[in-house]
């Protein structure tokens, strides 16, 4: 079980929240929500104005509410911005998204109850997960449309993913066979609930934790590649790379020279007349690096966020109640939108990758590495397939953050577009491991052109995995369920887990 604290919880926490990990809330912390929420109870009784307590919302914000109808003034809150659109979010993101909105209300400045993060724990606890629309978010103030959607849920309205994921249930009859309540939301507490980061930022963490993965799996893919092309390795030997000692460089050669150790591939080149590579294999340290690099800075943003307060207004003291900007998504859309740029380049080098490795005009093989070519096409088309992808990345690629439409009357005049830059960073993610699992099928299928010399110990390990799951191929056949399955097994951390067996990764 995970400890929530408001300050503790990391990409590794929530990646095993997401993942189904119960949680529980530190009673420090809980002791700070207590103390925050005595003091809205305290303005509520001296019939204070205060944003969002007792006035309306965004430009709605100099209208004064009644002390009988501030009750009503949450509930009408969360049912009116219930407005998202499309596919929902999947289990894993939504898991994430209460963990972190959880986590913020720990810090003890949003004026809640205690009883509602109880009530957001077991939502956590029982796995009820509530249908979240991907669309309608402009990342200010807050996610409000998504996380009025979770809301609805702690309710007992809206609606909740059912067993298989793709389908939704009432939430009601889901609250009520794990025994919990239906919450009545109390003055200001719809509005800490949904004025907030939580969306983008789970859905931000959970996919920067798999490109962490991923830009791993590229490194034995690319090792392959290497192999099955020739390629030198004199480009990755460490006292070159250290003239330019960035350590995710460091790193990426590391680990390409201990995937490849005792090939006897690579030695049966070795003394070549070929001068140099092309820069898709001699550069791979100083392209997979910098997509390190940027990696790890990402991790260190989007903890902060994670651990931070995104409410409004805070509430600090009596006499020091803030109206700011905390809900801003600005820092997660400049994340996302980076991520999506560096991630989208590991999949622009490895479809170059693909190329050499099935082009006629530059292999050493047969074309398209078909065993007979001409009445077979062989791997022809699945490098069709990875330049789509790479070329809808790059549509993708194009910054969210850069764009803003006024809300709400002007009042709220400038928005991040945050929540559309994680979308889109984790839809780049999931083509560039697909590519790199059409870069994978190639260099296996290469292999089986240069047998019986063995592969390096890193790459034999990746080879043997694959061929479990995918035969070569001698006669052309339905390609596209051999991509999926190369897809998974480097989405499930499959390739790295097996690699790893046998060299070390870094």
């Amino acid at each position: 079980m995970i400890v929530l604290d408001g300050k503790s919880l990391d990409l590794e926490n929530i990646w095993q929240i997401a993942s189904g990990e119960k949680v529980s809330i530190c009673p420090e912390a809980m002791q700070k929500v207590k103390a925050s929420r005595a003091i809205v109870e305290k303005l509520i009784e001296e019939d204070r104005v205060v944003y969002g307590i007792t006035t309306g919302f965004g430009h709605l914000c100099n209208t004064r509410i009644g002390r009988k109808d501030l009750e009503r003034l949450q509930t009408n809150l969360i049912r009116s911005h219930a407005t998202g659109v499309g596919d929902p979010f999947d289990k894993e993101s939504v898991r994430a998204m209460i963990a972190i909105r959880i986590n913020s209300l720990l810090h003890g400045v949003s004026g809640i109850r205690p009883a509602v993060i109880d009530s957001l724990v077991d939502l956590l606890n029982h796995d009820i997960v509530p249908w979240v629309p991907q669309q309608g978010s402009v990342g200010c103030s807050g996610d409000l449309a998504p996380l009025s959607h979770i809301i609805l849920v702690l309710m007992g309205e809206g609606e909740v993913l059912t067993g298989d994921c793709c389908h939704s249930a009432p939430a009601l009859p889901a609250l009520e066979k794990a025994g919990l309540k239906p919450v009545q939301l109390h003055a200001k507490e719809g509005l800490a609930l949904i004025n907030g980061t939580s969306v983008m930022t789970g859905v931000l963490a959970l996919t920067l934790y798999r490109a962490l993965h991923v830009s791993r799996s590229a490194d034995i893919i690319a090792s392959m590649t290497i192999e099955m092309v020739k390629g030198s390795t004199n480009p990755f030997d460490p006292d070159f790379i250290k003239l330019r000692p960035y350590p995710g460089m460091q790193q990426v050669a590391a680990n390409v020279l201990a995937c490849v150790e005792n090939s006897e591939v690579r030695a049966s080149h070795i003394g070549c007349t070929k001068v140099q590579d092309a820069y898709s294999l001699r550069c791979i340290p100083q392209v997979h690096g910098a997509t390190r690099e940027n990696l790890n800075h990402l991790v260190d943003q989007v903890c902060i966020e994670m651990n931070s307060v995104t409410d409004n207004p805070i509430i600090l003291s009596e006499n020091k109640i803030i109206s700011g900007g905390h809900f801003h998504g600005q820092p997660m859309a400049f994340a996302a939108d980076y991520l999506g740029i560096v991630v989208s380049e590991l999949a622009n080098i490895s479809e170059r990758r693909i190329d050499r490795l099935l082009n006629p005009l530059i292999n050493e093989t047969k074309p398209f590495l078909s065993v007979d070519p001409g009445v077979n096409s062989g791997l022809m088309i699945i490098q069709y397939t990875a330049a789509s992808l790479v070329s809808e990345n790059k549509v993708l690629a194009h910054p969210a953050s850069v764009d803003s439409i006024p809300t709400s009357a002007y009042q709220e005049d400038h928005v991040s577009m945050g929540t559309i830059a994680a979308r889109k960073a984790r839809k780049i993610l999931e083509h560039t491991a697909q590519v790199l699992a059409i870069e994978w099928v190639s260099a296996a299928q290469a292999y089986e052109f240069v047998k019986p010399m063995r592969l390096g110990k890193g790459t034999e390990a990746a080879y043997n995995l694959l061929r479990e799951h995918v035969a070569a191929l001698e006669e052309d056949r339905i390609l596209a369920p051999d991509l999926r399955m190369a897809r998974d097994l480097l989405w499930q951390n499959r390739l790295i887990e097996q690699v790893g067996k046998v060299v070390k990764l870094v």
